[in-house]
């Protein structure tokens, strides 16, 4: 094969590859300590996952009025896909003083 031709096949295929791929998604990490989120707000796209931590001794909650809710016993690790975007206020509803705020957009 010429090398003209390798570096087009070869390009053609890298840019087969590049649109195939899925993009890119993150994890969030939001750690709960005495009674906060932190960081309290949070910025995501679409795919992306939120993982809540909570090192309290006690249950808590993300809860979205009228949509979701988390619940992350003590000790323990929960998360969740983000669907859709949206962005909106969240709050523990065991501690309703504890607030978060999410934007998550396409």
């Amino acid at each position: 094969m010429k090398a003209g031709m390798l570096i087009r096949s070869l390009a053609g295929a890298l840019a087969l590859a590049l649109v195939a791929s899925p993009a890119l998604t993150a994890t969030i990490e939001v750690t709960i300590d005495k009674l906060v989120f932190t960081p309290a707000s949070i910025e995501a796209k679409v795919g992306d996952t939120i993982e809540w931590l909570n090192k309290d001794a006690f249950a808590h909650t993300a809860t979205v009025k009228g949509g979701w809710e988390v619940m992350i016993p003590p000790k323990s690790k929960r998360r969740i896909t983000l669907k859709k975007a949206e962005a909106v206020d969240y709050f523990c509803r065991f501690h309703p003083n504890m607030k978060g705020h999410l934007d998550a957009t396409p």
